[in-house]
């Protein structure tokens, strides 16, 4: 079989998929992260609305004012109808999110403006824009977003007398007023680092296998239906291989398990140097694991499988004083070569490593070789 050396990867659209064998990334996680910080603005937006009408209810005020709040209510109303409902802007970023908090602002400003400026009650309502930006958009915006609420603070206190701005005469009440938005500002958003930093690692810990460090079966499973939907959809093929050590149940037996485990681990390490960093590489279970590469036909997975199972043959496990030689055999399938679906591909590259052993083991075999 002619075997034509494997080219890099063509097109973004796998390169943005995928970041890498080392590094554990959940498809679309990203995303689904901001759809949920979306969904709390939303409710955020909307809480904000009926704590202002509440409020209006229960003072029973009938005055000049009413009208412009009300008017107030109706447009933010508009707009979150309008921005989040109609899909005026459909891709979720931090940037969108962000200016649904900054028409936060602005909407609680003409409240205040139109409604006691900084002597009511609805001032503290600034505290639910910083709570959600510290919680969603990091510390940099929220400390825009804090910078934006003085300046807010600054506005609704101007003086139209004689008088200077009031921060010039009262800046011992300004920084009061402040304070407590700063404080809570700093507290959430190093709640909010922490959250974020043990929600990664236990992200981590549920996509990875805990002995080789490499990816488990529940993330090659989604990670490998990310890969055939745009192979699907952008023409591209792919091959599945899998790899299985001739070894490991006699090394157990004879060394110990503590060599067993020494040999999986040198087994990851020889297929990680033959892989590029858009492969997909997984520990499918016991001695068994399992390659996803993309952009790369039955050829191309055959030399990829070649190379690994010599690097393996040439890498002796030391245990125990002794060399132990290792073997792996090896079952190749190809996308759309040997099936249309990708439950399919996996069992004819099982089947192949089947035929692999049959037929004596340290060897690869192609999906259909007889």
């Amino acid at each position: 079989m002619q075997v034509p050396t494997r080219g890099a990867a063509q097109g973004g659209n796998l390169n943005e998929e995928f970041l890498g064998r080392g590094q554990i990334t959940a498809p679309g996680f990203e995303a689904e992260e901001l759809k949920g910080f979306s969904r709390t603005i939303a409710e955020i937006e909307w809480l904000l609305v009926i704590l202002v009408l509440l409020y209006q209810i229960v003072q029973g005020r009938d005055d000049e004012t009413t009208a412009p709040i009300y008017f107030g209510v109706l447009l933010y109303c508009a707009f979150v109808v309008g921005f989040r409902y109609f899909n005026i802007y459909r891709s979720e970023s931090h940037w969108k999110l962000a200016l649904e908090t900054w028409v936060m602002i602005a909407f609680i400003t003409w409240i205040l403006y139109h409604g006691g400026r900084l002597d009511s009650p609805l001032v503290n309502l600034y505290l639910l824009t910083i709570i959600t930006s510290a919680l969603t958009l990091g510390k940099l915006i929220t400390l825009l977003e804090v910078a934006l609420i003085a300046a807010c603070y600054v506005f609704l206190g101007y003086s139209n007398t004689a008088d200077s701005l009031f921060w010039v005469t009262n800046a011992g009440d300004f920084m009061a007023l402040l304070a407590p938005m700063l404080l809570v500002a700093y507290i959430t958003t190093l709640l909010s680092a922490d959250i974020h930093s043990a929600l990664s690692r236990i992200k981590v810990i549920s996509e990875t296998d805990e002995l080789t460090g490499i990816y488990n079966v529940r993330a090659f499973t989604a990670l490998a239906e990310r890969v055939h939907k745009q192979s699907i959809r952008y023409g591209h093929t792919y091959s599945i291989v899998m790899v299985d050590s001739d070894n490991l149940k006699a090394i157990n037996d004879t060394y110990g398990h503590e060599s067993g485990n020494r040999l999986l681990k040198l087994t990851v390490t020889c297929i990680q140097q033959g892989l590029r960093e858009t492969d997909v590489f997984a520990r499918y279970g016991g001695d068994e694991f399992v390659l996803l590469l993309p952009q790369t036909g039955t050829d191309g997975a055959f030399e990829v499988a070649e190379r690994i199972r010599k690097a393996i043959v040439n890498t002796a496990l030391y245990t125990q004083d002794k060399q132990v030689q290792t073997t792996v055999s090896i079952g190749i399938a190809n996308f759309p070569e040997h099936g249309e679906d990708i439950t399919v591909i996996m069992s004819r590259a099982d089947q192949a490593l089947y035929n692999s052993k049959k037929r004596g083991r340290n060897r690869c075999s192609v999906s259909g070789d007889q």
